[in-house]
């Protein structure tokens, strides 16, 4: 009974000797941030004391009603957020599997072995109980190594999956924002088609009549061409738009969301203001440099891994139950016994093996930290190029506004003069192709203004 008792306490001491073996983990030290301080010629923006971008949900950052039930369909149909989050659940079971190998395994065996000797006679042997198979006691941390590997994959799926859904709700928004743009263009262009169609018949008229010349006919038809074109341009343009929109909300898109708004929706505040905070910031706040860190964090665990490799490998056998020469004899009284088979390997000879293990382990946590840079470098630059686009902009959109009203008149006294034969219809002509072309740049720059908040929230880390 007592060598009963000393067994299990042996048994214990060797359970908590593997569970709080060493470690050869080197110690992890977050790389210095390879960025300025602060933004170029940096205007940092948004109200004071407002929250951070990261801090917003994009529910709160969409002010209209459309866009954020689009959003929430993509959320709920996109296809590759689902894939981001099943890879999630298929890390987690990976990360699982390494963490149950710190434990020993434990089977229900059942043996029965039937030998002949030189002499004829037949040796049986069965047993059955429970059995452990070779359980690697972890005194160098291998084990242990393996799992915070295993750890730090699963935390970078779930920044992985965050970083998908920021993207996916930038994409959304940007790619409505493109659509309404494109359904201002196309009505404008046919506004545009309708009054040329009327010039070209009241020049045709005056042209029958001998009061204009062939040549202002011509110029009224190929401008009316092209209005022509541009139309079918713009019918072809919101048909492209239309289905990268549906691409991206993983199902077709119900009728009240995809008709036009009523009104040019690219004129409308459609977004929260965001502050652009400090660079060092990015670092806790947008997933896909989280991500990286974790990955970073993976590759150093594994150097450890590759270090215990060098060690030697200490695994135990062993079961508990009944042995017999005789099946009828199992599970008797006097038929219980044990067996416990330590083994140790030390490498010796591998041809290196394990030396490249090590140095590609190296070699990869370099990978990892070039990479992780490299993160925080383009996060850095998008913030820039976007706090660039919020600081010139406005300014851009308010002179494009100038310049169109501007472009209005000077048509409309064109035309006037022209009615009144004091300016010749090629002035006409010019100030019309002018209006249309300051109308469409204006369209455009509102555009890319909406879409340039869309890209700064996007690149703080919002959206999640």
């Amino acid at each position: 009974m007592k060598s009963r008792s000393n067994l299990r306490l042996g048994a214990l001491a060797l359970a908590a000797l593997a569970l709080t073996g060493c470690s050869f983990i080197p110690t992890y030290e977050r790389p210095a941030a390879p960025v300025a301080a602060d933004w170029p010629g940096a205007v940092p923006g948004g109200a004071a004391g407002s929250p951070a971008a990261a801090e917003i949900a994009w529910s709160d950052f969409v002010t209209d009603a459309r866009l954020r039930e689009i959003i929430g369909l993509a959320i709920q149909n996109n296809r590759d957020l689902r894939v981001a989050v099943l890879n999630i659940e298929q890390v987690r079971a990976q990360y699982q599997i390494r963490r149950a190998d710190r434990f020993p395994t434990l089977n229900l065996a059942a043996t029965g072995n039937r030998q002949t000797s030189t002499d004829d006679s037949i040796t049986s042997v069965y047993t059955a109980g429970l059995a452990m198979s070779s359980w690697e006691l972890d005194f160098f941390g291998r084990v242990a190594s393996l799992k915070e590997v295993a750890l730090a994959q699963y935390l970078a799926s779930e920044e992985a999956r965050k970083a998908a859904q920021t993207s996916l709700v930038a994409s959304v928004a940007s790619t409505w924002l493109s659509l309404q743009a494109s359904d201002e263009l196309l009505a404008l262009t046919q506004r545009t088609l309708a009054t040329r169609q009327d010039s070209l018949r009241l020049t045709k008229l005056r042209f029958d009549n001998g009061a204009a010349s062939a040549l202002d006919l011509r110029q009224a038809e190929s401008l009316t061409a092209a209005a022509e074109s541009a139309l079918a341009q713009q019918q072809r343009q919101r048909a492209l738009d239309l289905n990268a929109l549906t691409l991206l909300v993983g199902q077709p898109l119900p009728a009240p969301l995809a008709d036009p708004a009523r009104e040019a929706v690219t004129t409308q505040s459609l977004f929260r203001d965001v502050p652009a905070g400090l660079p060092s910031d990015l670092l806790t706040r947008r997933a896909d440099i989280r991500q990286a860190e974790q990955q970073l964090i993976g590759a150093n665990a594994n150097i450890g891994a590759a270090r215990a490799a060098f060690f030697p490998r200490i695994s135990l056998t062993a079961s508990v139950g009944s042995a017999s020469s005789e099946l009828s004899g199992l599970f008797k009284d006097g038929s219980w016994g044990f067996t416990l088979a330590p083994q140790a390997l030390l490498p010796i000879f591998d041809a290196g093996r394990n030396q490249a293990g090590l140095a590609s382990a190296k070699a990869g946590r370099e990978i990892a930290v070039a990479q992780y840079e490299k993160a925080i470098q383009t996060a850095f630059r998008e913030v820039a190029d976007a706090l660039a686009g919020r600081a010139t902009l406005g300014e851009q959109l308010r002179a494009q506004q100038a310049q169109a009203t501007a472009e209005a008149e000077r048509f409309r006294l064109a035309e006037l003069r022209y009615r009144n034969g004091v300016a010749s219809f090629l002035d006409v002509l010019d100030a019309q192709r002018s209006l249309f072309a300051t109308q469409q740049a204006l369209t455009q720059t509102r555009l890319v203004q909406q879409q340039n908040q869309v890209a700064l929230y996007k690149a703080l880390g919002g959206g999640y």
